[in-house]
């Protein structure tokens, strides 16, 4: 049975960048996300559609995943960039999701500490993933796999994405697989090293999607559309250049690890393809984050 560390830390308490107790209308559309660089998509969406349509989107920033799937599942939010698996969670729990789009393609690095040079190596050590339900989770047991282990044979510790370089760094785990930037944020440091780009393991492979509530697409159907279309197309927008200009406006880092991030990721085609969906399905089943996950029928709403 693998061995599953609780979390070290708490999350940060969550805050909205609108101003405090402004209430939504119809014309506004609440989307939570995590200051991370999977989340831009949904960030330069906000920007676009503030200067082209009446439609207003209001930011609502989250430091964990617990925690902004608390607001997405009890409706508080009415869409979310959040790990495609935890959405999969809810609606197989019986909660109305619809994923409308990817949140990027690749953009995920295992990190490991300097004495660790290859994947037999993991063995034993302890490794963090930021929730169980997550690409994560399925990309380390991918790297695991290339050297004939499995999770039974590491710990795993669940962490918040920014404790991870910092607590690499003071020795207490061996690595970690989580959203960027929080892998670029150790190698600039030198307290890791690239062992895996996720690419190396699962080409195109799915991780963050963009979730809206079936209470808000069915009374909003206009203002859903309208805010899919424009996100697709934020996505076709983010360049290198663009991508880190709206980085740094969102994402408290440094320019360098910003840069060294983008490197491993795209956001250029966010259609969420049932081939690349079954593939994760299987990915989801065969490693035992559920065994039932929902349908892409049943879950994946492409026909904005």
């Amino acid at each position: 049975m693998k061995k599953i560390i609780s979390g070290l830390t708490a999350g940060i308490l969550a805050f909205s960048l609108t101003a405090c107790g402004k209430k939504s209308d119809s014309n506004t559309i609440k989307i939570a996300y995590l200051p991370i660089t999977h989340s831009l998509a949904v960030l330069e969406t906000a920007d676009e559609l503030a200067e082209k349509t009446g439609l207003q989107v209001e930011l609502v920033k989250y430091g964990s995943w617990n925690e902004l799937m608390d607001a997405l599942n009890s409706g508080r939010v009415d869409g979310a960039s959040v790990l495609i698996e935890l959405a999969m969670k809810s609606k197989e729990q019986g909660i109305g999701l619809k994923a409308v789009a990817l949140g990027h393609k690749d953009g995920n690095v295992i990190i490991t500490s300097d004495d660790i040079n290859s994947a037999e190596d993991l063995k034993g050590k302890t490794i963090a993933i930021p929730h169980r339900q997550s690409s994560h989770n399925i990309l380390l047991n991918d790297a695991l796999a290339t050297a004939g282990l499995t999770i039974d044979d590491i710990n795993v510790t669940e962490l918040a994405p920014t404790e991870m370089p910092s607590v690499l760094a003071g020795g207490q785990i061996d690595g970690y697989c989580v959203a960027e930037p929080f892998g670029a944020k150790a190698v600039s440091l030198n307290a890791g090293k690239v062992m895996f780009e996720s690419a190396e393991l699962w080409e195109d492979s799915l991780c963050c999607g963009l979730v809206l509530t079936d209470k808000f697409i069915e009374k909003n159907p206009e203002n859903a559309k309208i805010f899919t279309e424009s996100y697709r197309q934020a996505g076709q927008n983010l360049t290198k250049e663009k991508a880190l200009e709206t980085a740094e406006k969102y994402l408290s880092q440094e320019k360098e690890v910003l840069e060294l991030s983008l490197q491993w990721i795209s956001y250029d085609d966010l259609d969420i393809t049932e081939e690349n969906y079954n593939i994760l399905t299987e990915k989801v089943k065969a490693y035992g984050l559920s065994e039932n996950p929902p349908s892409y029928a049943d879950f994946v709403k492409n026909d904005f």
